[in-house]
């Protein structure tokens, strides 16, 4: 059993006047838009967004002469000069 429950919603009259717009184009009502807009707005936000680690290799020749041989320590300090305190 389906239930319905009345409620109120301020939205712009430019946003209400397009739905009213789309609505009467697709020939349903402005409550079936604006449930199927909800539906789809909650169905996306409950769907965890996969995390996919693109590919970022690339060819070279490694580390170049002057780093040769360099402690990480130094490596790292060389990587951040300039920036920060």
């Amino acid at each position: 059993m389906v239930t319905h429950m009345k409620t109120t919603v301020d939205i712009s009259d430019a946003l209400l006047e397009a739905a009213r717009e789309v609505a009467a184009n697709q020939g349903i009502t402005v409550r079936e838009l604006i449930e199927t807009g909800l539906r789809l707005a909650l169905k996306d936000r409950k769907r965890p967004k996969s995390f996919k680690l693109r590919k970022a290799s690339f060819r070279g020749k490694g580390l170049q002469t002057p780093m040769k041989g360099v402690s990480w320590d130094r490596f790292r300090e060389m990587a951040y000069e300039g920036r920060g305190t």
